[in-house]
């Protein structure tokens, strides 16, 4: 009897466990029975009660879900290819037609797939690269206005944008029926392939070293101008610098010649010293060991040297 009732206490038991199931905040449940959707699906979170056994419950995620797509070579209108990378984000929104329509998440992101490449490789095919790659008609920086010309950057109608969302309203369209809706489509990388990419790379270095020169001559140009200014300011103050040591130069000369002259026309003593000294002045710039002299016997200079004994 005893082993009876436990028995029945544990068939109890798992009939119990079997019969609950919780719905959690982030979850939207539906009750499968024998493969087949069975009643609304669930989107309150509690405790709820399903037949055990016989009825599966399926969860699916109420939170925003991601989709990353593969990098796709694809072609413009103008025949360029490049390489295009982007990403997305959805969310279920009916999770019984969700459910019969795509089973499970791995089938969603294979109809994602093939939805959102498709609509990208329709959309880019639809317009010239520089209408991919660009945005607004934005006005040129300095470094990319040309000295003859106004402007080096092309006019573009629609932009990288309004080609995303294209892509965006397209793809929605398309998965209305699938009780799933795409929130949003942005590119994540937009590049060229490889042979068209290093022509691109030449043309870009190029044009930088085209405005690096122009830069460079500018810059001699101003340097040229800023030597002559400062050659001619030099040679200015060196002029000027000149002109004041001439004038010194001649005040001082006169100054000398004023007190020659006060000197000489003193007394005879003074006057005579005057003249001793002028020629000991004399004696010393033009005499040494091995000079030698004729002199008459009444000039000065004669004279101071047998005075003084030579």
């Amino acid at each position: 009897m005893n082993k009876l009732i436990i028995l029945l206490v544990i068939v109890g038991g798992l009939l119990l466990l079997n019969s609950v199931y919780v719905v959690q905040e982030p979850e939207q449940v539906i009750i499968t029975q024998f493969g087949k959707p069975v009643g609304e699906p669930v989107m309150t979170p509690g405790l709820n009660f399903k037949l055990p056994f016989i009825q599966k419950v399926h969860r699916f995620e109420k939170r925003f879900l991601e989709w990353d797509g593969d990098p796709n070579q694809l072609p413009t209108k103008d025949k360029r290819f490049i390489w295009v990378n982007n990403y997305a984000r959805w969310r279920i929104t009916d999770p019984l037609l969700y459910f019969q329509r795509l089973r499970d998440e791995r089938g969603a992101q294979t109809r994602l797939d093939d939805i959102l490449d498709g609509e990208t490789r329709n959309a880019i095919a639809k317009y010239d690269l520089v209408e991919v790659v660009r945005t607004t008609n934005r006005e040129p920086m300095a470094t990319e206005v040309d000295a003859e010309d106004e402007v080096t950057l092309d006019d573009i109608e629609s932009g990288r944008n309004q080609i995303r969302l294209e892509i965006l309203s397209k793809s929605q369209a398309r998965t209305a029926d699938l009780g799933i809706e795409i929130l949003d489509v942005e590119f994540k990388r937009i590049n060229y392939v490889a042979e068209v990419q290093q022509k691109v790379y030449e043309r870009m270095v190029s044009e930088r070293q085209r405005i690096a020169d122009r830069f460079r001559s500018e810059g001699q140009g101003q340097a040229f101008r800023i030597r002559g200014e400062k050659d001619r300011e030099l040679l200015r103050i060196r002029s000027e610098a000149y002109k004041k040591a001439q004038e010194i130069k001649g005040n001082a000369d006169a100054e000398a010649t004023n007190i020659y002259a006060a000197a000489y026309n003193r007394s005879a003593d003074s006057r005579s010293f005057f003249e001793f000294l002028q020629t000991m002045e004399a004696y010393k710039t033009t005499l040494d060991k091995e000079s030698y002299l004729v002199l008459s016997t009444d000039s000065d200079f004669y004279r101071f040297l047998i005075r003084d004994g030579f």
